[in-house]
């Protein structure tokens, strides 16, 4: 069935930011045109008139109209405009969809406004239009039943259902596909060959705990519950932690998959002033909702977020979770609940850096050009020891200067070319990276964007073997664009490590160890900035032939 409106002549309508210029001349009545029926079958005619030819500030016939971006005949005087009287031409607002003209200014190095405009096609949403029919009655639509206040929660069901699915949806072994790994947008099945239910806001802000989560989709939404806590405190599933804990979901879609059960990486106690505190929970512990007194619910569900691991292949590695708990006072009309979701793909570490903009979190790639890899320090702990370990490591932040590092024993420092390469390992990271991001949206296909990591590494002389006692980045930085909104860019980055001139045991001071740092340093190098002005315009005004009549 073909998408039909009600039968009206074609219409163009336009958008007017701000009034720019007024007529005198009284409207002249029109005339309706006669409606005509639409055809039962088939596609509307081509419209005569387009609306990249409609014009409905043109006002004046071979004159320019101040400020009308639409009018053709304003080539010359296009330049001196200050905004656009009609930014927006549209067709007909009674079809499902039309093609729109936008018109814009944008000022130019010198000064000066140029044009433009872009068209396309805009859906209608203010309108409803059936793609296609299939019920029973035909074209006769009945009216839809109002909502009560006893009849909503069940027409609430009826329609949430539908987008959903039922709770209960089990799935058949005659729906699973032939490649045993998910494909995106799947829905991940259960154990009990169910489905795995993230909960969601629907139409209102109400919780939905029928919507399934689908493979490979990041999702994150906020929704709301309406408790009774002396009635819900402690028999409501999605207060507890349990219901989000308690779940095994299947590796892949074949019925001899393996089962992956979600494991719970972290909880998070938040009390009622705000302050979170983690708690240390041994696997298979629950902390079930308790009703403090009658006006105050604790270890109630405030926030999930799943990481599923997978692999190249679809299938489901891994299942993590993090929960906040927290209370709910009888105060609170509403349970506000967040829910997450992220998939990360198994393959040596974790999922792609995210490019995150300006400012920007550095990052950096390897001549691989992986964008997995970032650049990182240190991250200092309590007796970290360089050598023995494992060491734990953060990203470095876009201008925020750190300083950390680790201890070296003097025992462990014989072999001196082994612990040479050994601490620079350490120091600098596995995989280090060779190439940063001058901008924190910059594309791995843009290879201006991306500079090299200098290195001045310069062993002491004295010494056959030169042990890094420091690494420390320096990073040259500066303000790009305009003064309204500067972006900051990397224009340099370097790499200093400082070696041992003297023997190790001159340095400790006669300890057993030695301190070995690594640190960054952000220098904005940022020249002053001067404000640019806009051209002065030019008068190029032409007076009639009488104009001084008659006094010459």
């Amino acid at each position: 069935m073909e998408n039909y409106t009600t039968p009206q002549p074609t219409e163009f309508e336009s958008t007017s930011p701000t009034p720019s210029s007024t007529s005198t001349e009284p409207p002249q009545p029109t005339e309706p045109l006669p409606a005509e029926p639409l055809p039962t079958s088939g596609r509307l005619p081509t419209p005569v008139t387009t609306v990249d030819s409609v014009c409905p500030c043109d006002l004046h016939e071979s004159v320019c109209d101040i400020n009308c971006c639409c009018d053709r005949v304003c080539a010359e005087e296009l330049s001196l405009f200050t905004s656009c009287s009609v930014d927006r031409v549209s067709g007909s607002q009674q079809l499902c969809s039309g093609d729109v003209v936008s018109y814009s200014l944008r000022i130019t190095i010198d000064g000066y406004s140029e044009l433009q405009a872009s068209a396309g096609e805009e859906p209608n949403y203010d309108i409803l239009c059936i793609q296609s029919q299939n019920r029973v009655g035909g074209l006769s639509h009945p009216p839809p039943a109002l909502p009560t206040d006893s009849s909503f929660d069940s027409l609430f069901k009826e329609f949430t259902s539908f987008m959903f699915g039922s709770e209960e949806r089990q799935v058949s072994s005659a729906e699973l596909q032939d490649s045993s790994g998910y494909q995106y947008g799947e829905v991940m099945l259960t154990a009990d060959r169910g489905v795995f239910l993230l909960p969601a806001a629907a139409i209102t802000a109400d919780c939905v705990d029928s919507s399934p989560a689908g493979f490979l989709k990041d999702q994150s939404s906020v929704c709301s519950r309406r408790v009774t806590l002396q009635q819900h405190c402690s028999s409501l599933p999605p207060l507890s932690m349990n219901t989000y804990t308690d779940i095994q979901l299947l590796a892949g879609k074949n019925e001899d998959a393996a089962v992956v059960p979600v494991q719970v990486c972290s909880v998070v106690l938040q009390s009622v002033e705000g302050t979170q505190t983690e708690l240390q929970i041994s696997d298979g512990g629950d902390l079930p909702p308790a009703l403090l007194d009658p006006s105050l619910c604790a270890n109630v569900v405030l926030k999930v977020a799943y990481v599923v691991k997978y692999s190249p292949a679809g299938d489901i590695v891994n299942v993590s979770v993090a929960l906040v708990l927290g209370f709910v006072s009888e105060a609170e009309l509403t349970l506000e609940q967040e829910f997450h979701i992220t998939f990360v793909q198994e393959d040596g570490g974790g999922g792609a850096v995210h490019s995150s903009g300006n400012p920007v979190v550095l990052t950096g790639i390897v001549g691989s050009l992986d964008p997995r890899d970032t650049l990182s320090l240190l991250l200092s702990a309590e007796q970290q020891d360089c050598l023995r370990g494992p060491q734990q490591r953060a990203p470095i932040l876009f201008a925020v200067d750190s300083v950390s590092g680790c201890t070296l024993r003097l025992e462990d420092a014989a072999n001196c070319s082994l612990v040479q390469q050994l601490l620079l390992d350490v120091l600098r990271g596995p995989n280090p990276p060779q190439h940063v991001a001058s901008f924190g949206n910059s594309l791995l296909d843009s290879p201006m964007d991306w500079l090299p990591i200098k290195n001045n590494l310069n062993p002491g002389e004295a010494q056959s073997c030169s042990i890094p006692l420091s690494l420390h980045l320096e990073v040259q930085w500066t303000q790009y664009g305009s003064l309204m909104n500067p972006q900051a860019q990397i224009v340099s980055i370097k790499e200093i490590i400082q070696t041992n001139t003297t023997s190790l045991e001159v340095l400790s001071a006669g300890s057993s160890t030695l301190s070995i740092s690594s640190s960054v340093a952000f220098i904005p190098v940022s020249a002053a900035a001067l404000p640019g002005y806009r051209a002065t315009p030019t008068i190029d005004a032409k007076l009639p032939f009488d104009f001084f009549f008659p006094f010459v």
